[in-house]
């Protein structure tokens, strides 16, 4: 495991420690003795509750070079009590992807509702790229494709529609970049079976596709000037704004506001 000041064994070993320290017996309805002298509880506890032996846990606190599944560190977060942020530090300390946070959360009907308070062409994208809502600016500027296609898919509009290349301006570079920042998202579910069918499916369908996927770019989404030939409005431009909800990061609100609504 690579070692730096916020990763790597010993990092980790001094994370688990004080956790471990500052779990209470008591928390985990263990009986509290006069006899404890130890802070929280002990390491021969936590390995019980993880399920693994009490020297393997201690070799795990003192830092030592060896491999920890993410299945005991997942045991060893729910031995503590750890809370999801965390559990989320935990598994960044070992470099390992917690097999937890490969479920993909419920959209809550909120915040499909919320891009109807926003004026500006407003959408909501999942993990695959389908268009969850949209309000009626949005609608508008994709006319053509959301007023007419039943269950919509950015992804899939850009590669095969063949309003994509006549709208959106500079296709090649944003078809390459959208491809690039879904292999920057699908790295957090990498067992995700939509996910895999998905890139499966536009890879077979798509040659462009299939030729940046397999070009190993990975990029985070992020917003700047957008421009569309629209076939009413001519040529528009918008200043993109993305939003990943802290409570569901499977989910982008993506905004485009006008240059004066940007500056106000």
């Amino acid at each position: 495991m690579e070692t730096t000041p916020l990763s790597g064994p010993k990092a980790l070993g001094a994370f688990l420690r004080t956790q471990r320290e500052n779990t209470s017996p008591d928390m985990l309805g263990l009986p509290v003795t006069a006899r404890r002298r130890t802070r929280g509880l002990r390491r021969e506890e936590v390995a019980q509750l993880s399920g693994i032996s009490t020297t393997w846990y201690t070799w795990i606190e003192q830092g030592r070079e060896i491999s920890i599944s993410a299945q005991t560190l997942s045991n060893i977060a729910a031995a503590l009590k750890m809370k999801p942020t965390e559990r989320s530090y935990l598994f960044r300390l070992a470099l390992q992807n917690d097999p937890l946070e490969e479920a993909v959360p419920v959209v809550e009907e909120a915040v499909l509702a919320a891009v109807n308070q926003v004026s500006e062409p407003c959408y909501l994208l999942d993990l695959t790229w389908n268009m969850l809502a949209w309000n009626a600016q949005a609608q508008a500027l994709f006319s053509g494709w959301l007023d007419n296609d039943a269950v919509p898919n950015m992804m899939r509009f850009m590669f095969l529609h063949p309003l994509a290349k006549q709208l959106v301006m500079d296709w090649e570079t944003r078809a390459s970049r959208i491809v690039a920042e879904l292999r920057a998202d699908a790295m957090h579910y990498p067992h995700d079976e939509t996910l895999n069918r998905f890139v499966r499916q536009m890879s077979q369908e798509s040659a462009p596709f299939q030729a940046f996927w397999q070009r190993q770019q990975v990029i985070a989404r992020e917003g700047g000037e957008r421009l569309f030939r629209h076939a009413q409005q001519g040529l528009v431009s918008y200043r993109q704004v993305s939003w990943q909800l802290a409570s569901n990061r499977t989910l982008k609100m993506i905004m485009l506001l006008s240059e004066e609504a940007a500056q106000r």
